[in-house]
C-alpha cells in the first residue's frame, strides 16, 4: 500500500529555545560512546548487532527490556556483556517458584547490638539487574518489581529507598515452557520499554560461536563510566521531536485501540516508550532530531507486546507484528525535510 506523506521543513519547526537543543559536537560524542559499548558487547555476542543496538538504546532511554527466546541463544550472555561494558553495579536474580518478594526488594532485620531494625538491600538495589527466567516466579514475587520498574524506588516497611541511576531491569523468559511458570500480567509487560528476541545464528555465525573462547565474557572491560551513561541519557532528552512526528506517534498508538483484530490496545505508556526510544535512536544515527523513519523502525519493538489480540485474530493465526504493520501502512507519514 502506497503511503501518503505530509511535508515538514525542519528549519520551520525549531523549538522556542534553540539553546536547549543538543549540539552537533555532543551528538558526535554520544554516538561514539554508543558505538564503543555496542562494539564491546559484539565481541561476546556474535552476529546480533540489531538486538545489541536495541538493548543499549533502551539503557539510554531509561527503560527496561524483556528478552523472550528459546534456551541457549545467548539471552543471559547478552545481559552479562552489557553489564561488563558499562562501569555500573550489576546483580542477577534467578527466579524460581520459591523466591520471595523480600529477596528482590530487601528486608528489615533486628540488630540486637543497636536495638534497632536495619535494612538489608535486595538484589534490585543495583544499576543493571538481570531477572533470569522471570516467569518462573509467582505473581506475588513478580509484583515486587512493579514499583522499582516504574517509580525507580522500593518501599519496604513503609520506608522508601530511591534507586541509584542509571537503573535498568533486563528480564528473560522461555516462550515454549509452560510447566511451572506464571505468565506475566499485562501490567508487568507494559512496564518493559521493548521486547526482543535474539533468534538462532546463521551457519557462519554459529561456527564462530562454537569456536569462541568460553571465557570471553571475563575478558570484557568497561568502555564507559556511570557518568557517561547518565550523560547519554541527558543527551537523548535534548533530541528534538517535531509536533508532527509526535502526532504520528500518537496516531499509531491510538490506532491500536480501534483495530478490529486487537482486543486491548496500547496505553499512553506505549507512546511515551516509543518517543523516548526514538530520541535515543536518532542520537545513535548522528542526528539531533527524530524523523518518521525512526518511528517506523522502532514501533514493532515497543508496541507488539502491549496489545492483546482478539479471539478471531488468534484463530486466524494473525500475529501482533502483522497487525502493527498494517496499522503503519494505514497512517499518513509526515515528511521531515532537512
Amino acid at each position: 500500500m502506497k503511503m501518503n506523506r505530509m511535508q515538514l521543513n525542519i528549519n520551520e519547526a525549531k523549538p522556542g529555545k534553540p539553546e536547549t537543543r543538543i549540539s552537533d559536537t555532543k551528538v558526535k560524542k554520544a554516538r561514539g560512546l554508543l558505538n564503543k559499548i555496542m562494539d564491546n558487547i559484539e565481541t561476546a555476542i556474535i552476529g546480533k548487532r540489531s538486538v545489541v543496538e536495541l538493548v543499549v538504546l533502551a539503557l539510554v532511554s531509561g527503560g527496561h527490556v524483556l528478552i523472550e527466546d528459546v534456551p541457549g541463544v545467548g539471552k543471559t550472555s547478552l545481559v552479562h556483556a552489557l553489564a561488563k561494558s558499562v562501569s555500573c553495579g550489576f546483580k542477577r536474580i534467578q527466579f524460581t517458584p520459591d523466591i520471595m518478594p523480600s529477596d528482590v526488594t530487601g528486608f528489615s532485620i533486628y540488630n540486637q547490638k543497636t536495638g534497632e531494625f536495619e535494612f538489608r538491600p535486595g538484589a534490585i538495589m543495583s544499576n543493571i539487574v538481570l531477572a533470569d527466567e522471570i516467569n518462573r516466579a509467582s505473581a506475588k514475587t513478580q509484583s515486587s518489581l512493579l514499583e522499582a520498574m516504574e517509580e525507580q524506588q522500593v518501599t519496604v516497611d513503609s520506608n522508601t529507598y530511591i534507586l541509584k541511576q542509571p537503573f535498568m531491569v533486563l528480564a528473560t523468559q522461555n516462550p515454549l515452557e509452560s510447566f511451572g511458570t506464571y505468565p506475566l500480567p499485562e501490567a508487568q509487560i507494559d512496564r518493559f520499554l521493548i521486547k526482543v528476541s535474539i533468534g538462532y545464528p546463521t551457519l557462519d555465525e554459529e561456527m564462530k560461536v562454537v569456536a569462541m573462547d568460553r571465557n570471553i565474557k571475563e575478558y570484557l572491560r568497561p568502555m564507559v563510566t556511570r557518568e557517561d551513561v547518565l550523560a547519554l541519557k541527558e543527551a537523548a532528552k535534548q533530541v528534538y521531536v517535531s509536533p508532527m512526528v509526535i502526532k504520528y506517534i500518537v496516531e499509531i498508538v491510538t490506532a491500536t485501540r480501534n483495530h478490529p483484530d486487537i482486543l486491548l490496545g496500547s496505553s499512553p505508556r506505549g507512546g511515551i516508550a516509543l518517543y523516548r526510544l526514538c530520541c535515543a535512536y536518532a542520537l545513535y544515527q548522528g542526528r539531533s532530531y527524530v524523523i518518521p523513519d525512526d518511528v517506523k523502525c522502532l514501533v514493532p519493538y515497543t508496541l507488539c507486546h502491549r496489545v492483546i489480540l482478539s479471539h478471531e485474530a488468534k484463530t486466524s493465526k494473525k500475529t501482533a507484528a502483522q497487525i502493527i504493520a498494517s496499522i503503519l501502512n494505514s497512517i499518513l507519514v509526515p515528511m521531515v525535510r532537512e
